[in-house]
């Protein structure tokens, strides 16, 4: 689950994608992305709707979110036989 900004921000530069990109499949205007990223450690700002979104978009993209003792991210392992 993504929990914070920093968080996003992993989850974005893991697989290269920029902010306006994220708007775009993610069906948000930048400013929303920027704004959630600004958080720093903390949680997300906004609307739950568009943390669902966000998410979305990036495990679409292979992102996994990890929410042990403090969140984090990877890419998804890909399935057996995938890309054969």
């Amino acid at each position: 689950m993504l929990t914070t900004s920093n968080q996003l921000k992993a989850a974005r530069a893991l697989i290269g994608m920029e902010q306006a990109r994220l708007a775009e499949v993610a069906a948000l205007n930048v400013n929303t992305i920027r704004n959630m990223e600004a958080g720093g450690a903390g949680a997300i700002p906004g609307r739950s709707v568009n943390v669902q979104a966000v998410q979305r978009a990036l495990e679409e993209a292979g992102v996994e979110f990890l929410n042990g003792d403090q969140p984090g991210v990877r890419l998804r392992k890909p399935l057996a036989g995938a890309g054969s």
